[in-house]
């Protein structure tokens, strides 16, 4: 991902006001592994159910705001984006407003994804024995790029649904 500075991410969000965007308390931006990353998410400091991410859809930076639920469940879910189930890093629900005049009348949608947004590590990490059964360098490269592949697809079709309003 490429490196995005306070003002590109506030001018960026698509399912929020610009006093909503203003108030967002961003993550230190400087601290930020860029090239670790398909997207960007965090949780805001002083309003802990408001969350949010930051990605790239067809060369543009969106940003989408996420409302969670507050409450963790000892229910394993998979993350919908990175489609990763990680031993003590719960899945939570999230709801996005929708973009436009859906959000403004109270339209949501809704997805799940990993509590504290690491997908793109579980991405890249080493496939486990159970899915991949071999010590092919090539072929464990291929199934990583596979992951990142589909976690980039599956987030930018999350965002293109919140903006479709």
């Amino acid at each position: 991902m490429r490196p995005l500075t306070d003002d590109q991410i506030r001018s960026s969000f698509v399912n929020a006001s610009k006093g909503d965007a203003k108030r967002a308390v961003l993550p230190d931006l400087a601290a930020v592994a860029w090239d670790e990353l398909d997207y960007l998410g965090w949780q805001d400091a002083r309003r802990p159910l408001l969350h949010y991410a930051a990605l790239e859809v067809d060369d543009e930076v969106v940003c989408l705001l996420l409302r969670g639920t507050g409450t963790t469940s000892n229910r394993k879910m998979m993350c919908a984006w990175c489609e990763d189930i990680i031993d003590g890093v719960h899945a939570v629900s999230f709801a996005a407003p929708r973009g436009g005049a859906g959000g403004r009348r109270g339209n949501t949608i809704g997805t799940s994804l990993c509590a504290d947004f690491r997908c793109s590590k579980n991405v890249r990490r080493a496939p486990t024995a159970f899915e991949m059964q071999t010590e092919d360098e090539a072929l464990i490269a291929y199934h990583r790029d596979l992951r990142i592949e589909g976690l980039r697809e599956r987030s930018v079709a999350f965002a293109r649904a919140v903006m479709a309003g």
